[in-house]
């Protein structure tokens, strides 16, 4: 965090402000425990939780993402490079625990939540003071599914910077699940993988896709992820996902937006939070062509902003 300068402006002058880490480590855990979907777009499940006997320990945070992914988070006041080994051994309990996990879920968020959650590639989110180079390098190698966040205090403020982040090797597992949908929503349109879709999809169709990745990988630290039935784009959070639609000649982008905030135009934007759908649950986009993309280009930003 040592390129991140913080200066309060008063009268015309600039006074920096020194960075910090948290006094105790328990401070900056509870922080983000009592904050996590803001911070981090993770929905928070339990603190300080046993593993049992065989992993001797106690996983510092358990949470479950915006896909249904379970997430491991693990704190480090400063630098500690024991942080990843003891969140990569905790990840070792968590495959041998799929129902415990399961049941956590189904206490505190609901059957539904819990029937949907997709095993296929669980996550690990690190939060330091600072990482090293080293650190950087190794998860690349480790191959497991790591969000490395380094954050730091200025007065009042804290900032949070993703410092790396890995896919992983994980695809869909035998036990991946489709996310449940309720009997009275709307039926889930056609969806699959975009670029499994893309091979028989109309040339415009491809060159759209194309257009709105390279749009969406614009910012300084957006990644693509793929998940079972269509692609997101984060930075520390996520901020879009998109599918692609053949047959209706559409590729249809969800913005993390309350709907409330938007002038939904019939057949170009709608609101997916109370919608079964893939994806995020916010404002969708129908794009068809490139007018549409630049169209949409203020609700990307926006979007974009929030992550």
């Amino acid at each position: 965090m040592g390129d991140l300068k913080v200066f309060r402006v008063r009268g015309g002058r600039a006074t920096e402000i020194p960075g910090a880490s948290v006094a105790v480590e328990r401070e900056l855990q509870s922080l983000i425990e009592a904050n996590m979907e803001a911070m981090l777009g993770i929905r928070f499940l339990a603190s300080e939780y046993r593993t049992g006997r065989r992993h001797r320990g106690r996983v510092d945070s358990l949470g479950l993402d915006e896909s249904g992914t379970p997430v491991i988070v693990e704190y480090k006041r400063s630098r500690d490079q024991n942080v990843i080994n003891q969140a990569l051994s905790y990840l070792v309990w968590l495959r041998d625990h799929h129902h415990e996990f399961e049941r956590l879920v189904a206490d505190r968020l609901g059957a539904e939540a819990a029937g949907a959650v997709d095993w296929s590639n669980p996550r690990v989110v690190c939060v330091a003071g600072e990482f090293t180079y080293h650190d950087t390098v190794a998860v690349e190698e480790i191959g497991r599914r790591i969000d490395l966040v380094s954050y730091r205090v200025f007065d009042d403020v804290l900032t949070l910077r993703l410092i790396a982040s890995v896919a992983g090797a994980g695809g869909p597992s035998s036990r991946a699940k489709a996310p449940a949908v309720s009997s009275t929503a709307e039926p889930v349109p056609e969806v699959s993988v975009p670029q499994q879709r893309l091979e028989g999809a109309p040339a415009k169709v491809q060159e759209l896709f194309g257009a709105v990745d390279e749009r969406l990988l614009l910012p300084e630290g957006a990644w693509m992820e793929p998940q079972q039935h269509y692609l997101t784009y984060r930075r520390l959070q996520k901020f879009a996902s998109v599918r692609v639609l053949p047959r209706k000649e559409v590729v249809a982008v969800n913005l993390k937006l309350d709907p409330k905030t938007v002038e939904l135009e019939e057949g170009f934007t709608r609101d997916v939070t109370d919608v079964g759908c893939h994806g995020i649950k916010g404002v969708e986009v129908s794009l068809r062509s490139q007018a549409d993309l630049e169209r949409a280009e203020d609700l990307i930003l926006r979007s974009i902003a929030a992550s």
